[in-house]
């Protein structure tokens, strides 16, 4: 169900709607209220809250809460209605009624009943749901509409969708704004790093429906993301176990997965939307083989605590969790999600030969979780580190280009509570 109350109250009842409004103001504040007009505009005057206003009863505005009642809009109605001197321009209450009747939905007539409605509330979850709509290659409809028929029964959903104009972050500070019990990202790893980005440090868990391209950080971390992805991370949602990961910033942006430059930066921009839209996952293959012949040396600086170590490489990856496909991190054979530590892998193969067979060790080394064994892959863990690069060298964040370096990156220890399977006992804190 939709997380959104309406109020109705004849004038006689007004003044009891506003000390009942007042009375639960921290559990209505999670949901959105809609009020018919006189009633709304009493409400707001008298306390903090938002609310939509609808036309006045007088000029059917309950029949405007009806029709959103019918439309499956509206989690319950309160109702205050006087039963002994109604006036002829006051909505009647039989219309109403019968609406929410018909389709099941809690309607409070007076104090008691609005009080028992009130209680249902407060001991409800109320989760918003911030969904990208483009991302993947499912119908995104369809998509949505699963994950509301999965969800809703065990919860109030609110759902927020992106637009060009509207960002993940300024929706999670709306839904941190409305008192959310916990907030969903449903996209590809740019929209959940966003979102996860505004809930460093919060103490609201962070639920992952993984939609994406990659999906590496739900892969990284256990949350299912093959064969029925919104079904099986839907359950986990449900199963309400968490987890506390690492998280980290780069450059004062969050990250959640890893930062790479030069190779991997340079796969991203050529694995563009619209060669994902076409070939999935294979559009990354596609770009790290064309990338091969093209890839140069350059001149890296790895600065941690003061000491600068100067190094010519052909990729970086600074990586706070990553999964075995996301081949340039894996140098330390495994990359921990809790462990309070950066894991950095330095690439420096000296011809084409060393680069293919560099790979292969890599991912080798994430296939067995054995560090590799290589003089030209440098690795090392730390909490901080700065990476400076001559000439310059593009960099993506979390599967997006944010820019060029320089970089400075910082962990986060037990930066996010997220809603996971148990990590593997080799991981735990």
């Amino acid at each position: 169900m939709p997380a959104t109350i309406a109020l109705i109250a004849h004038d006689r009842k007004k003044d009891e709607m506003v000390n009942f409004v007042k009375q639960h103001q921290a559990v209505l504040a999670r949901y959105q209220l809609i009020a018919t007009g006189k009633t709304g505009e009493r409400v707001k005057a008298q306390t903090n809250l938002a609310i939509e206003l609808k036309l006045s009863g007088s000029m059917g505005g309950d029949a405007q809460i009806a029709a959103l009642v019918a439309e499956g809009k509206v989690t319950a109605v309160i109702f205050l209605f006087d039963p002994l001197q109604a006036q002829p321009h006051e909505p009647d209450i039989q219309a109403l009624g019968r609406i929410c009747a018909i389709y099941n939905i809690p309607l409070a007539t007076n104090l008691a009943t609005a009080e028992a409605i009130a209680d249902a509330l407060r001991r409800t979850r109320v989760a918003h749901l911030i969904f990208n709509p483009v991302s993947g290659q499912g119908n995104a409809e369809e998509e949505l509409a699963l994950i509301q028929q999965l969800l809703e029964p065990a919860m109030k959903l609110v759902v927020h969708s992106t637009t060009p104009e509207i960002n993940p972050e300024e929706l999670v500070k709306e839904a941190i704004s409305a008192q959310a019990d916990l907030i969903i990202a449903s996209g590809g790893d740019g929209t959940v790093s966003a979102v996860a980005g505004e809930l460093i440090g919060k103490d609201i868990p962070l639920g992952i429906i993984p939609r994406g391209t990659a999906n590496a950080f739900a892969v990284a971390v256990g949350i299912p993301a093959r064969l029925t992805p919104i079904r099986s991370s839907c359950a986990a949602i449900l199963a309400g176990q968490t987890r506390i990961v690492d998280t980290a910033l780069c450059n004062g942006l969050p990250m959640i997965l890893l930062a790479g430059i030069g190779y991997e930066a340079e796969i991203v921009e050529r694995a563009d939307r619209e060669a994902k839209n076409r070939w999935g996952a294979l559009a990354y293959i596609m770009a790290g083989i064309q990338q091969f012949n093209e890839q140069e040396l350059f001149e890296t600086k790895i600065e941690i605590e003061g000491v600068i170590e100067t190094f010519h490489a052909g990729a970086v990856t600074v990586a706070n969790a990553a999964p075995s496909t996301s081949v340039m991190a894996q140098g330390p054979g495994k990359v921990i999600a809790n462990d309070g530590m950066l894991d950095v892998t330095i690439a420096a193969p000296k011809s084409e030969i060393e680069a293919v067979t560099g790979m292969v060790e890599l991912l080798g080394a994430a296939l067995l979780k054995m560090p590799t064994n290589r003089e030209d892959i440098v690795t090392l863990q730390t909490k901080q580190i700065k990476v400076t690069t001559n000439p310059p060298q593009k960099v993506v964040l979390d599967g997006e280009l944010i820019g060029m370096t320089p970089i400075e990156v910082e962990c986060i220890p037990r930066g996010l509570t997220i809603f996971a399977p148990p990590a593997p006992q080799s991981e735990d804190s």
